[in-house]
């Protein structure tokens, strides 16, 4: 089974642009995958204020899912003290095989899903992380597309 799903990041965007992509994409599930899902970075971004936004503009669910979030340590030590993106990766990959995630969420959980995250670019973002690592673990069922 092939799984269509696609990833997200609200900054460096405007509302118009985050939610035409949305809605252009076809998906029917929003999971953000942050920790802490009331950031200040997009006032469009926090939880309940992106639920609303995202059923009343894209026909779109919301869910929160922290399991596929970072620990505040791992966070802190990336973001606010400046950490090296390699350390980053490896610290939040071990954490995943710890929560062995694989075994707890299923391929067709993110049928037509998008995995949603502040960051701007997929490139140096977890979500990314989160997209491989289960790939990896479900033997590449997975056709990601980052909006």
């Amino acid at each position: 089974m092939t799984v269509n799903m696609a990833t997200i990041g609200f900054t460096k965007t405007n509302a118009s642009g985050f939610f035409e992509r949305i809605r252009s994409s076809g998906i029917k599930k929003v999971v953000d995958v942050r920790l802490h899902n009331t950031s200040q970075l997009a006032g469009f971004a926090k939880a309940d204020d992106l639920a609303y936004f995202l059923k009343e503009i894209c026909g779109v669910q919301y869910v929160h899912q922290p399991l596929l979030a970072p620990t505040d340590d791992i966070l802190k030590a990336y973001k606010k003290d400046k950490g090296d993106w390699g350390v980053y990766e490896g610290k939040f990959l071990g954490l995943m095989a710890d929560r062995k995630i694989e075994n707890r969420l299923k391929p067709e959980m993110f049928d037509e899903t998008c995995l949603l995250c502040s960051e701007p670019t997929p490139h140096q973002c977890h979500r990314r992380l989160v997209c491989e690592y289960l790939n990896t673990k479900w033997g590449g069922s997975l056709n990601v597309k980052h909006l």
